[in-house]
């Protein structure tokens, strides 16, 4: 997602160390992991919520009955045309059979 890499990680993690000291760094982390986990949760939710009042599951199974639809006419039209063929190849004495 943010496309970091472990030097970058080795980095920040080297500042941190120098900025905050080595007695409140472990404080810092659990601090800014839990508001990240936080952060995290409450997207989740917003992200459902959102979901559930657009009803995007409907959405999705109608557009997937529709392309099956689609795809049921397609082939319909495919094979009306292949019997049509046929029919047009085949001698007319074995039309009527």
């Amino acid at each position: 997602m943010f496309d970091i890499g472990f030097s970058e990680l080795l980095i920040v993690a080297v500042l941190s160390l120098i900025v905050m000291g080595p007695e409140r760094l472990p404080e810092t982390v659990r601090t800014i992991s839990l508001w990240f986990g936080r952060l995290r949760q409450f997207l989740s939710a917003a992200r459902t919520e959102i979901e559930d009042e657009v009803g995007i599951d409907e959405i999705r199974r109608q557009l997937h009955n529709e392309q099956i639809m689609r795809d049921l006419e397609k082939t319909k039209n495919h094979l009306e045309d292949v019997a049509q063929t046929q029919h047009s190849i085949l001698p007319d004495d074995q039309k009527n059979v």
